[in-house]
């Protein structure tokens, strides 16, 4: 069957979405494929079920890229108060969580909810099971499926990156921008945990399950929030902020107390006869305070300790260096950092300034964000961006 239509999106995800909505509501006629067969998975399990949608202290500054100023146009045009003036208009509730994070109240099935019906009024239409087989361009776009030959002006990718693989991530969109000579830059998992070495893991396999409230810092940007060990290493929300910056090699500095004084703590106990795994643990978890202190010095009653040896153990706590041998990959990572290269781009449109009528959104830019929901923020403005244009 051969179809024409004004815009054909790849992939029914958040930015797809989005874009097919804001086209819709300019009368194009849309057509939306995904080759699952359903749309939005991401968003499904976003949040831990709940979808981390915005988030309300959001700034350009909150994200990564080779070209740090495209996403200000964009993200000046589609605000956190023009997402939940959408949920308002469904009546979905939902609520701050800390730092800004919004979440839905129920479930992130609300939101996809809202997005069908969206599609729905604007007459956008979507077609699911469709895997690409070959697209050209002559005058328009030809995209040839397993089931239909499709006919556009304008074709959006918003294919995703390569996390979350067992949802449906493939590298399609990359192969299309390398067909049509968009440049990309180089990818890698993010916000995911960090892999140590067998001896440091070891030590860690011990502890996993324990978390804490720390400051991990990689170079010279610091996350603050809480730490997980596990089995292989460390994840939480500190350290998966880390990974958007850590690079092989790099050594990552842990301040394990950092809304105290260690030395402080440590003199205030100097007389006393409290041993320093029991004086530790009333700051930190028991069973870390005890390994700790097992690993690095000798515990003993504080009285005992000089105090270059106090010190020094002080400058431990806020200065524990580790080095990560590697992330734990795309299989565990939330996002794909790297992707199209955005000075092929238009940051107004997001068209591809070599191939007129060649768009591409979403996660598949060079364009990361923190942990707390930036990311699924950046596929709503970058998605709404596009649909005013294609």
């Amino acid at each position: 069957m051969q179809l024409e239509r004004d815009v054909i999106i790849i992939g029914g995800g958040a930015s797809g979405l989005m874009c097919a909505i804001a086209a819709g509501r300019r009368k194009r006629t849309v057509l939306l494929i995904e080759h699952t067969g359903k749309i939005a998975s991401k968003i499904r399990v976003s949040g831990g079920g709940r979808c981390n949608f915005t988030n309300l202290h959001l700034n350009p500054g909150d994200y990564f890229s080779q070209n740090p100023d495209f996403c200000k146009s964009a993200l000046s045009r589609f605000t956190p108060e023009d997402f939940t003036n959408l949920l308002n208009k469904y009546g979905v509730p939902y609520s701050e969580k800390e730092n800004g994070q919004l979440f839905c109240r129920n479930t992130s099935r609300d939101i996809v909810d809202i997005l069908h019906a969206e599609c729905r009024n604007t007459g956008v239409e979507i077609y699911l099971h469709q895997d690409i087989r070959s697209i050209e361009k002559k005058d328009i776009f030809t995209i040839t499926t397993d089931r239909h030959v499709l006919k556009s002006h304008s074709l959006v990718v918003a294919t995703g990156g390569l996390s979350y693989a067992r949802l449906g991530a493939s590298a399609l969109g990359y192969q299309i921008a390398i067909q049509f000579g968009i440049k990309i830059t180089p990818l890698r998992p993010a916000l995911v945990p960090l892999i140590f070495s067998p001896e440091d893991s070891a030590f860690f396999r011990e502890l996993a399950g324990v978390s804490l409230y720390a400051s991990v810092r990689c170079g010279k940007i610091s996350s603050r929030g809480e730490i997980l060990f596990t089995h292989r290493g460390m994840s939480g929300p500190a350290v998966l902020q880390t990974s958007l910056y850590w690079k092989k090699g790099d050594t990552i500095t842990i301040d394990l107390m950092p809304d105290l004084d260690a030395l402080e703590l440590f003199m205030t106990a100097s007389k006393r006869r409290i041993e320093m795994h029991t004086l530790l643990s009333r700051h930190l978890p028991k069973r870390f305070s005890k390994m700790f202190c097992d690993r690095y010095l000798l515990s003993r009653p504080v009285y005992q300790y000089n105090h270059k040896e106090l010190e020094a153990i002080a400058l431990k706590l806020h200065n524990w260096p580790l080095r990560p041998v590697s992330t734990a990959g795309y299989d565990e990572a939330e996002v794909t950092a790297g992707g199209i290269d955005t000075n092929d781009l238009s940051s107004k449109t997001f068209e591809a300034k070599k191939v007129p009528g060649l768009y591409f959104i979403g996660e598949i830019l060079d364009v990361t964000g923190k942990l707390g929901g930036f990311n699924l923020h950046w596929a709503w403005a970058s998605g709404s961006a596009a649909g005013h244009y294609v």
